[in-house]
């Protein structure tokens, strides 16, 4: 499994494109993973025949781990063993040891030399992956088959593995040993091969004798188990890392939301303007890139709002350029790719990213770059018929800015009551970098830029 990203350290199988038995190619496509940021395409680096799967659809693997094992052309593959792939899908197998991702060599043939191979034997070296180096080492050890460590046939119970090997146990079984704190190597195993089962698990946990709580219909009977009317969606990939950052930022810097509502008829018409002329043709022109505009116009004039925290040395960072994130809400869960150096664009450019960066995004291909190193954010809940929010602070960034739905309401203009296209704008900042003033002037700033779209061009 190669780092895909910057300092990811697992991934999850998504979809094989190959099996054993197939020939493939240099550069050819053979697995999507999903990572904490992003689905990424893994291509083959060898042209031969694949041997053997390695990890399973739905498997979490850490960077360096083997996913893969593929042999020269030509290379006889055996049929797979049928205990093998049952372990392989229930995921029985210890976790191998992080070993590279190498062409397999012919099956009477002495392991090919690597550029590793100087260094002395049972030596932890970097281990090469697809893309770079992983980020754990190993001593070029693979996974043993299955065949090297089979259980007892008289159906007594296997000893735990020696060498602080990890008991074999299913994905739900050490989920629930890990939230009842027991240690799967101390648990005597009663399953099929010597697995440990469930029971197992809670047999070990359990105290001394209670009186049984009051019956709860509605609940659960126990971690990853369901009852009817219920379902589980497994916190993977996106959703996980979206809700773990949720969690930190909510939890770590003290929010502050402020509200304004505004005339934004000149704005929308505008945006009818803008879509008749070519130098926007191809590019959706929404209200969107008005406020992407006035927020970075904004943040021109008052740029300490365009900065981070180090928590280590007790300093505000201030960013020279802007690299401006849009939220956006895929199948995978919600993302907020960013435009770098946005400040720097011309309103046709800024269209132009919009559009890649929003198409991108639907489709799942956001790369991990383009998830990184983003210094504000806009969100815009107004796609969803929704008038505001108080959004939460993408971990790292001072500010981010929510777009409400925009309705036509009596409003009053020129001393009249009339029927105006009206908005509402949210700004949630991090108080210990933003105080109250500066963040009331650059909302207040965009405010007035929308009202009036002539600003949005006028800078300082």
């Amino acid at each position: 499994m190669p780092d895909v990203g910057e300092g990811l350290e697992e991934a999850d199988i998504v979809v094989w494109h190959v099996k054993a038995g197939d020939e493939v190619h240099d550069g050819q496509i053979m697995v999507e993973v999903e990572t904490a940021k992003a689905l990424v395409e893994l291509p083959c680096p060898y042209d031969g025949v694949v041997t053997e799967l390695l990890a399973a659809e739905g498997d979490t693997v850490a960077v360096g781990a083997p996913i893969i094992a593929v042999a020269p052309a030509g290379t006889a593959v055996a049929a797979a063993e049928p205990e093998r792939e049952q372990a392989l899908a229930a995921d029985l197998v210890p976790e191998p040891v992080a070993a590279p991702v190498a062409e397999a060599p012919a099956p009477s043939a002495a392991p090919a030399p690597t550029e590793e191979a100087g260094k002395e034997k049972g030596k932890e070296t970097r281990t090469a992956v697809l893309v770079g180096y992983g980020v754990r080492t190993s001593s070029g050890k693979r996974r043993p088959r299955r065949a090297d460590a089979t259980a007892p046939t008289n159906g007594a119970a296997r000893p735990a593995p020696a060498g602080g090997s990890l008991a074999l146990a299913k994905p739900p079984v050490r989920k629930l040993a890990r939230d009842l704190g027991v240690d799967l190597a101390s648990v005597q195993p009663s399953g099929p091969g010597g697995t440990v089962t469930r029971e197992d698990v809670h047999a070990a946990a359990r105290p001394a004798p209670a009186p049984a709580p009051a019956a709860q219909p509605f609940q659960a009977t126990g971690p990853g188990e369901t009852i009817a009317g219920e379902r589980r969606i497994p916190v993977k990939g996106v959703r996980k890392a979206t809700a773990q950052a949720m969690v930190a930022s909510a939890f770590s810097a003290p929010h502050v939301t402020e509200w304004v509502t505004v005339d934004v008829t000149r704005s929308v018409k505008l945006v009818r303007k803008l879509r008749e002329l070519p130098d926007f043709a191809g590019a959706k022109v929404s209200p969107l890139l008005l406020v992407a505009r006035a927020l970075l116009v904004a943040i021109a004039r008052h740029p300490e709002i365009n900065a981070s925290w180090d928590e280590a040395n007790q300093e505000i960072v201030v960013r020279d350029r802007i690299n401006l994130g849009i939220a956006a809400a895929t199948p995978r869960g919600l993302i907020v790719p960013n435009i770098k150096d946005a400040g720097g664009k011309s309103l046709t450019a800024l269209a132009g990213a919009l559009t890649e960066l929003v198409a991108t995004a639907r489709e799942g291909r956001t790369s991990p770059a383009d998830l990184a190193r983003g210094t504000v954010t806009i969100t815009n809940v107004g796609v969803f018929g929704v008038d505001g929010g108080t959004p939460i602070l993408n971990p790292g960034e001072a500010a981010i800015l929510a777009v409400g739905a925009i309705r036509e309401q009596p409003w009053v203009h020129k001393g009249k009551v009339k029927p105006r296209q009206v908005t509402t704008l949210s700004l949630s900042f991090d108080h210990r970098m933003v105080d109250g003033e500066l963040g009331s002037r650059v909302l207040a700033d965009v405010a007035q830029m929308l009202e009036r779209p002539k600003l949005l061009f006028v800078r300082g």
